[in-house]
């Protein structure tokens, strides 16, 4: 069942993605090769409760963290950790932010140092570009299924994989809500559900360099990985439609 948001609620996330948004720019400017993902972990745990807001990722049942934080062929879902990065890696930080009741959702990727590859800067690139033209499509009247074909249409034409096990979803007072929000075309759009105003949805995409095949990280409960040690990353907003527009929450 799809728990539609009132102006109001939208509201009171507003605030919260506001947060969100300014923790992850503050802590963003902070990673530097040295920097363990624990101690990234913890400067967003301290931004968000320096605003008023709470933590969102701990509230998943047997998560314990502020954020995922994966590395290179780590696709989502990893922990923070005592692993130092390094000049060159290529970090993705997914943080959600718990406000007034409501959660938002929101992920960025980007090389650590100040190394520069181009492969890899195409390679993120793509994946903003996919989450723009994602965005275009959240619109009253469109589907869902327009969504997932923007992001697959985008990566794949740049000679990407989709991670096709893992979606987007919506987002309010869980963090996890229906609908699920692919990243690639599953069926015709017209059998997605409407995109109508009060919809809340945490857009995101998740793709490799490689195949897209993903695996369980070996001695890790929650981390995901690509089968073929290919580089992966993440980009997501949390966005609300009304009747009038599309926010960005995040």
């Amino acid at each position: 069942m799809i728990h539609y948001k009132t102006p109001d609620e939208i509201k009171t996330m507003q605030q919260g993605g506001a947060i969100l948004k300014e923790v992850m720019r503050e802590v963003v400017l902070q990673v530097k090769p040295g920097i363990t993902t624990m101690e990234i972990d913890q400067l967003v745990q301290k931004g968000l409760k320096k605003r008023g807001a709470d933590i969102s990722f701990n509230k998943v049942d047997n998560y314990s963290w502020a954020t995922c934080t994966s590395v290179n062929a780590q696709i989502v879902h990893t922990p923070p950790s005592s692993y130092v990065l390094k000049d060159g890696d290529l970090l993705t930080i997914d943080a959600g932010a718990y406000f007034g009741g409501f959660h938002t959702d929101y992920a960025i990727s980007f090389m650590v140092g100040d190394s520069r590859d181009e492969t890899i800067e195409r390679f993120l690139q793509a994946g903003k570009d996919a989450l723009i033209d994602a965005i275009k499509a959240v619109k009253v009247g469109n589907y869902i299924g327009d969504i997932s074909k923007a992001f697959q249409d985008r990566i794949e034409s740049e000679g990407y994989s989709i991670i096709r096990r893992l979606t987007g979803h919506g987002v309010g007072k869980e963090l996890h809500e229906e609908p699920y929000v692919p990243c690639f075309v599953s069926k015709p759009r017209e059998q997605t559900v409407k995109i109508t105003p009060g919809l809340v949805i945490a857009v995101e995409v998740m793709y490799a360099m490689g195949s897209g095949e993903m695996i369980q990280e070996p001695g890790n409960d929650w981390s995901l990985i690509t089968k073929d040690g290919s580089l992966s990353a993440q980009f997501e907003h949390s966005l609300a439609v009304s009747d009038k527009n599309t926010l960005i929450l995040t």
